[in-house]
């Protein structure tokens, strides 16, 4: 047993890629969010409220003793990780939600929207008279925290 932690480390962080996807509002974004799930080695999760999509998939310089071969020049992504944010050490991870089959997410689905159509509905006013404000906002900023660092055991 050697004494520093990537002594030991079996490259979780290095076999996924985690991005941040739209919190889905309709029946159209579940039916996008099953096609994801027909691929082998897709997960769709969330956590803290964000939505991410999550591809199993070993980076190609990962070296059979699971060291990184172009460590000296590696992203800067990679640079940043953290040993307190390693997923080796990191035990049982608990998600909000996790779907790795289509029927999960149709079930789960189907309960969402029926909640979002019994709950009251509230406009709001725009600048201009007569114009509604959607009041949307949309996540696509990729590169978020845990996209480095969420794994599917």
């Amino acid at each position: 047993m050697g004494c520093t932690l990537c002594e030991h480390c079996t490259a979780v962080c290095c076999q996924y890629v985690a991005l941040p996807i739209d919190k889905p509002e309709n029946r159209r974004d579940f039916d996008d969010m099953r096609w994801y799930l027909m691929h082998e080695g897709v997960t769709v999760f969330v956590e803290e409220g964000d939505w991410y999509i999550q591809f199993r998939t070993r980076c190609r310089n990962l070296r059979p003793d699971f060291k990184c071969g172009v460590y000296e020049t590696r992203p800067t992504i990679c640079r940043e990780y953290k040993a307190q944010d390693c997923d080796y050490v990191g035990g049982d991870y608990v998600y909000e939600h996790l779907f790795t089959e289509p029927e999960q997410l149709v079930a789960f689905g189907k309960e969402f929207l029926a909640k979002l159509r019994k709950r009251p509905r509230t406009r709001k006013r725009s600048a201009r008279p007569g114009v509604l404000s959607r009041g949307r906002s949309k996540s696509t900023a990729a590169g978020n925290e845990r996209s480095k660092r969420v794994a599917v055991g």
